[in-house]
C-alpha cells in the first residue's frame, strides 16, 4: 500500500493517491509524509479531507509542520487550526518561530488567542503546558439524564469523555464521573450522590515527570488539572503523558552517555549540532582523566620495578568502571520511576556492599585462578592484583549506587552521574589503591 500511493504521487497522479491515503491510519499517512518531497507533500496536503489533514498534522515533525504552515494560506491555516485540540495546538507552537507563531495567532479568534497565551505562560514541562481544556463538565445537582443529554450536546469536540468532571459554579472541582457509572444508573439519580468525591488532581505548575510518575503509579487514563485555587482549568490524558515517558526516557539515556539532551531526532540533526551536545562533557571527562596519568606518573617508581604491574591495569579499570556502571543504571532508573527515593540511601548502601561483597569475592577467586595458575604469575603480583580487584568492585557498586541519590538529594538530575562520570572517578580511586596495594604487598 505504502510503496503503491508513493508511486501514485511520483507519477502525479493525486487523486487516486488521496482515494488510497484517506483509507489509512493518520498515523501512517504522517509517516508517508516524512518520505515525501517537499512539493509534493503540500499538493497532498491540501487535497485531504479538512478532518484527517489536522489529524497528520499533528503526527508529522515540526519541520514539516512549519513548511506546511508558511506555504498554506491563511484561510487554510483556520481550517486545520479548527480540527486541531487546545493542546496539539500549543505543542506545535511551542516548537514553532516567532514568525510562525504569529502567523497562527493572526488566524484565530480571539478566545482561542487568549487561551493559547494563557497556555503559552505556563512554564515549560509542567502540567499547565501539557493539559488540554477539551473535557466535559457538569455538576452536581444534575440527574444523570440530564448529564448524559449535556455528554451528547457537547462531547463531540472533547478529548475524552470517558471520565467527566463536576464543578461548581466558581468552577471548584467537586467530583467525577465515569460515562459507564451514567449509563449504568438511573436517569433520575442525582449526581451528587453517584459521583466520586476523592478525585486526585494535579495542579497547573507540577512537573510533567511528576505527572508521569502519578498515571503510573494509579494506572490513571486521565487526570484533573486544577490552578492554586482548586478550580478546574484542564485535562491530562495518557496520550500526552506517554509522550512525556518517551521524552524523559530519551533524555536520560542521553545524560547518562555524557550528551547534552537534544529533542530532536538524530538523523534530522546537524553534525555541528551533535558535536557541540557531545563536546562539553568529553572535555570535563578528558581533563579529569589526567588526574590517573597524573597517579600512574606518581607511582613510576614501582611500575619501573614489577614493570608486571603495568599490564593489569586495563582490567582493573575497565571492570571497575563496568561494575559501577551496573549500580548507577539501577539506582538512575529506580528513582526515574519512582521506586526509590533519596531517604532509601542506607538501604541501597547496605544492598550494595552485600552485592559488591558477593560480586568482588567471585571475581577476585576467577582472577587469581587466572593468573597465577595459568599465567604463572608471581604469587604476590597475584595476591596484589586480586585483593585490589575486590576492593575496586566494592568501592564502584557503591559510588554507583549512592553517587546518583545524593544528586537527587541535591536537586540535580541523577542521570548525570551515570557510567562516563562515575568511571571517571572510580578510574582514579582504583589506580590509587593498586598501587598503595602493591607498594605494600611487594615492599617496592
Amino acid at each position: 500500500m505504502k510503496k503503491m500511493i508513493l508511486d501514485l504521487v511520483k507519477q502525479g497522479k493525486y487523486s487516486e493517491a488521496r482515494e488510497e491515503i484517506i483509507s489509512i491510519n493518520v498515523v501512517d499517512i504522517a509517516q508517508l509524509f516524512e518520505e515525501l518531497e517537499q512539493q509534493k507533500l503540500l499538493v497532498l496536503f491540501r487535497i485531504l479531507p479538512k478532518d484527517i489533514a489536522s489529524g497528520v498534522f499533528t503526527h508529522i515533525s515540526s519541520e514539516l509542520q512549519r513548511c506546511i504552515v508558511e506555504s498554506i494560506t491563511d484561510k487554510e491555516v483556520i481550517s486545520i487550526l479548527d480540527e486541531l485540540f487546545l493542546d496539539d495546538t500549543i505543542d506545535f507552537l511551542e516548537e514553532m518561530p516567532a514568525n510562525v507563531v504569529k502567523k497562527v495567532l493572526k488566524n484565530t479568534s480571539v478566545e482561542t488567542r487568549r487561551l493559547i497565551n494563557q497556555f503559552l505562560n505556563y512554564p515549560k514541562n509542567s502540567a499547565g503546558s501539557l493539559m488540554t481544556i477539551e473535557f466535559v463538565d457538569l455538576r452536581k445537582e444534575m440527574t444523570v439524564k440530564q448529564a448524559i443529554k449535556r455528554i451528547k450536546e457537547i462531547g463531540i469536540d472533547k478529548e475524552t469523555i470517558d471520565t467527566c468532571y463536576v464543578i461548581d459554579n466558581n468552577r471548584i472541582l467537586e467530583g467525577a464521573i465515569s460515562i459507564r457509572k451514567l449509563i449504568l444508573s438511573d436517569d433520575s439519580t442525582l449526581l451528587k450522590d453517584i459521583m466520586d468525591t476523592g478525585v486526585m488532581f494535579i495542579n497547573t505548575h507540577d512537573d510533567q515527570e511528576d505527572v508521569a510518575g502519578l498515571f503510573k503509579k494509579y494506572d490513571f487514563l486521565v487526570a484533573p488539572v486544577v490552578d492554586n485555587e482548586r478550580r478546574l482549568v484542564g485535562i491530562v490524558t495518557i496520550d500526552d503523558v506517554l509522550d512525556v515517558i518517551d521524552q524523559e526516557a530519551t533524555e536520560d539515556l542521553q545524560k547518562m552517555a555524557a550528551i547534552q539532551p537534544s529533542e530532536k531526532e538524530y538523523l534530522k540533526t546537524s553534525a555541528l549540532l551533535l558535536a557541540k551536545h557531545r563536546l562539553p562533557w568529553l572535555l570535563i571527562l578528558m581533563i579529569s582523566a589526567t588526574f590517573t596519568g597524573g597517579i600512574i606518573k606518581r607511582f613510576e617508581g614501582a611500575l619501573q620495578s614489577v614493570m608486571v604491574l603495568a599490564s593489569f591495569i586495563p582490567m582493573l579499570m575497565d571492570t571497575g568502571g563496568n561494575a559501577g556502571s551496573q549500580s548507577s543504571t539501577l539506582i538512575i532508573r529506580g528513582l526515574a520511576l519512582g521506586d526509590m527515593q533519596p531517604s532509601d540511601i542506607l538501604k541501597v548502601l547496605r544492598k550494595e556492599l552485600l552485592v559488591s561483597g558477593i560480586v568482588g569475592v567471585s571475581l577476585s577467586a576467577v582472577n587469581f585462578l587466572r593468573i597465577y595458575y595459568i599465567e604463572r604469575t608471581d604469587l604476590l603480583v597475584s595476591v596484589t592484583v586480586s585483593f585490589t580487584l575486590f576492593f575496586i568492585v566494592v568501592l564502584a557498586k557503591v559510588v554507583g549506587g549512592v553517587l546518583p541519590i545524593i544528586a537527587k538529594k541535591l536537586k540535580l538530575d541523577p542521570a548525570i552521574m551515570a557510567g562516563p562520570l562515575i568511571t571517571t572517578i572510580v578510574d582514579a580511586v582504583a589506580l590509587i589503591i593498586y598501587f598503595t596495594t602493591a607498594t605494600w604487598l611487594l615492599r617496592i
